[in-house]
């Protein structure tokens, strides 16, 4: 007679079998087996996802309860709802570093910050911890290709009002500068960029095909989509100058390349080396409504003026 093994994963329960997964994912990452721990985290996510398993916030209304087996049963959904808690921090911990790990920045952002932000569940993470995982998010989603989705991440992280804490971090000095010109369309300089570089980790720095590292590609196409809100046409001679991290020919070559996947909207005079911006229809609307509120400011001061002399 065939002897049925209990201890398989088949016959235990949907939490017990997602640990099992959850804890292969995290000893393959100590190897640095990346393609195996996400294959394992994904098993444990389709657990999650199967069994419904997700946050249970506090309820500090069940220790009010006075019928003694009611505080029995609450005491065993109170554990069971820790011990699902802390499995799902494990998951979505191990997750962000797997997506990370495999440079899928902008998902591991989106995790990452969604980690920070579990002091609205639990109390079983320190504030320092969560402001780490705050500092990882905004690492990815700078280190992320230019996109709306990542500009809606960026937005998340910048109305954090922790931001500025990460400032007392040293890992995390340079990102709310960085972040802040990133999410306003400002130009981030060079000393900023070797400043935030410095930060990350050896995966975070591979140099692509072009000969740029991932964080200066963004950076760039970053700067190149904040230069063409303040210059209608530049010589590429000078773009290359004022974005401070390449030459004139490679400046070209990106700007190029944003053109053709549509991330820039412009075009290029190789003759003279220049490079026109075409501003959307969005972009001429919002000009327009800009100018009308500065014509309507000053109008209004004007009358104050009046009557302030007139007084």
């Amino acid at each position: 007679m065939e002897t049925t093994d209990t201890s398989s994963v088949y016959y235990m329960s949907p939490i017990e079998r997602c640990d099992v997964f959850v804890k292969v994912a995290e000893c393959y990452l100590e190897e640095d087996l990346t393609v195996e721990a996400e294959g394992a985290v994904t098993k444990a996510g389709t657990i999650i996802e199967n069994s419904g398993i997700t946050f249970v916030k506090n309820d500090d209304d069940d220790e009010n309860n006075n019928n003694d087996d009611d505080d029995g049963n609450n005491k065993k959904k109170n554990k069971t709802d820790e011990q699902t808690m802390t499995l799902l921090l494990r998951y979505k911990s191990t997750y962000a570093r797997i997506l990370d790990a495999n440079r899928k920045f902008l998902p591991a952002a989106t995790k990452y910050h969604d980690l920070s932000t579990a002091y609205l569940y639990t109390d079983a993470i320190e504030e320092d911890d969560l402001l780490v995982m705050l500092g990882k998010a905004i690492t990815c989603a700078i280190l992320s290709p230019n996109s709306a989705q990542r500009q809606r991440v960026l937005g998340l992280v910048y109305k954090d009002e922790r931001l500025q804490q990460l400032d007392s971090i040293p890992q995390f000095q340079s990102h709310s500068s960085v972040l802040t010109k990133m999410y306003l369309n400002r130009i981030v300089q060079k000393q900023e960029l070797e400043q935030f570089e410095s930060s990350l980790a050896d995966h975070q720095k591979a140099i692509m095909a072009d000969g740029l590292t991932i964080v200066e590609r963004g950076v760039l196409e970053h700067n190149m989509v904040a230069v063409s809100h303040l210059y209608t046409s530049i010589y590429f001679s000078q773009l290359g100058d004022l974005l401070g991290v390449i030459d004139g020919e490679k400046a070209e070559k990106v700007a190029a390349k944003m053109i053709t996947d549509g991330s820039l909207t412009g075009s290029i005079d190789e003759m003279e080396g220049l490079l026109y911006f075409h501003p959307s229809a969005t972009d001429e609307s919002n000009l327009l409504r800009w100018d009308e509120t500065i014509t309507t400011f000053c109008g209004q001061l004007n009358k104050v003026t009046d009557a302030v002399r007139a007084s």
